[in-house]
């Protein structure tokens, strides 16, 4: 996978939560309120598209000039196994691909569009802009 662009890269203070379902929670929270404060506005959190084998976004944001930022957060303790990053694989930039495209056919207008990665490791935030495309 190929990162043309990290926005950026800061420390957050992270809560201990004791679920995997808290944690991914935690994460997402710390990556919104992180992109809110960088100027984008929340669209839609965790959209899922109906039915079993479908796509989840986590984060549906939008620009000042319009675009529709989907956003993918994943959290790792540390950054073995390849970290992160590494974890969004092809198969589950497809299934985000497929819930974008059913997102935007509710659409009247489809907006410019863009596929980005959160990820928060041992506290630290990175944000990847254009982490990947609609192409896979």
């Amino acid at each position: 996978m190929v990162f043309p662009q990290v926005k950026a890269l800061v420390r957050w203070p992270s809560p201990k939560p004791s679920s995997s379902k808290e944690m991914g929670d935690s994460a997402e929270d710390m990556a919104m309120a992180y992109l809110q404060k960088a100027g984008l506005r929340l669209v839609v959190r965790n959209y899922r598209t109906p039915g079993r084998g479908g796509g989840e976004i986590d984060l549906i944001m939008a620009t000042g000039d319009g675009t529709c930022v989907f956003v993918e957060v994943r959290q790792r303790k540390t950054a073995s196994h390849g970290g992160a990053a590494a974890s969004v694989s092809v198969t589950k930039q497809r299934r985000i691909v497929f819930a974008a495209r059913h997102y935007l056919m509710c659409l009247k207008r489809e907006p410019a569009c863009r596929f980005d990665v959160v990820t928060v490791e041992s506290g630290v935030i990175t944000w990847l802009q254009a982490a990947f495309d609609a192409q896979g």
